[in-house]
């Protein structure tokens, strides 16, 4: 009796470990289930968040492109800072816009702000060279700009050569002469493309160039850029640092001259520019030069529910004959910063 009173007992013992057991299993199963499913939520929620942010601005480049065809029909002639494009945007709330999932009683975080720049107030570093040769007279100009800026103005020959380096040049192939395309050369004999390295695309690029630093390139940013093709110089937004590089024999004091003048009245023209300043403007060369822009850089950020997203985006505004319709507007790149 006492044998069979304690197998009873361990037996019942055994059986309410093992309920335990199943119990603790079941419970750490339910609430690995919930937090996967916590988990998933979060990541939908965060990926809606993400997919709103990115239509917001795009919505955003959309506008500012209707605002430079609009500012192209009304002033195709002379681009500057007193334009509508130039306003800068500040935190806007988007509370009536956006729908983030708030109640009607809970504050919305989605702001957006933005900004929209004259790329062409920058040196482009592609006008160093062409085809893949330096231009003598950009890298002075660039050199006189790195000197400005208190950088080392040599580093510019540098620059020259690693862009020169990234641009498609045509060579003739083994047998072939320096007679032009046309002569009856066979297919193997025609002038091909060499490229050498990946083609700068960003000012970042300039690390790959000894003697540039994070720092450098950090301070480089406001005052240097990389277009598609050799650009002017827009003096009716241009800085005094650029504007100095860019015309011999014009010193800092003197670009800050020609800004003050600026800023009391934009230049209407080229010539209205040289007529103000005869004394300092006889080394112009007018293909350095321009009153109009034809590369804009849009910014933009939203914020929405404690996490942001800030862009750039490059907008080339094409100028057609009036004959030919109404002003083009298109989006070369955009970038997450």
């Amino acid at each position: 009796m006492k044998r069979n009173y304690v197998s009873t007992r361990w037996q019942k013992g055994v059986a309410v470990i093992t309920a335990l057991l199943l119990t603790t299993l079941a419970i750490t199963i339910v609430a690995s289930l919930f937090w996967q499913q916590q988990v998933q939520v979060r990541s939908i929620e965060n990926q809606r968040l993400q997919l709103q942010k990115k239509w917001i601005l795009r919505g955003a480049i959309d506008w500012a492109r209707l605002i430079l065809r609009e500012d192209g029909k009304q002033s195709a002639n002379v681009d500057h800072l007193g334009e509508p494009w130039a306003v800068t945007l500040a935190d806007t709330r988007l509370d009536q816009y956006v729908e983030n999932g708030r109640t009607e009683n809970d504050d919305s975080d989605a702001s957006l702000s933005g900004q929209v720049s004259d790329a062409q107030a920058l040196y482009n570093l592609n006008n160093l060279a062409t085809n893949g040769v330096a231009d003598p007279r950009e890298v002075i100009a660039f050199g006189r700009l790195l000197t400005n800026l208190r950088m080392d103005g040599q580093l510019a020959d540098a620059v020259a050569v690693m862009i020169a380096q990234t641009q498609a040049r045509l060579t003739t192939g083994p047998g072939s002469s320096t007679a032009e395309s046309g002569s009856g050369k066979s297919p193997s004999e025609e002038a091909f493309p060499e490229v050498q390295f990946l083609r700068f695309t960003q000012v970042d690029d300039l690390l790959a160039v000894s003697g540039f630093s994070p720092d450098m390139l950090a301070k480089l940013k406001s005052f240097v850029t990389v277009l598609p093709r050799k650009t002017e110089i827009n003096v009716n937004t241009t800085s005094a640092e650029v504007l100095s590089a860019r015309i011999e024999g014009v010193s800092m004091s003197d670009a800050a001259m020609m800004i003050a003048s600026r800023d009391r009245a934009y230049f209407l023209s080229l010539e209205d520019f040289k007529h103000r300043f005869e004394d300092k403007t006889k080394t112009v060369v007018d293909k350095d030069l321009a009153v109009a822009t034809n590369f804009f850089i849009v910014n933009g950020k939203v914020k929405m529910n404690r996490s942001a997203l800030d862009i750039s985006a490059l907008i080339e505004r094409t100028n057609t004959p009036i004959t030919a319709g109404a002003e083009t507007t298109s989006v070369l790149w955009v970038r997450e910063n």
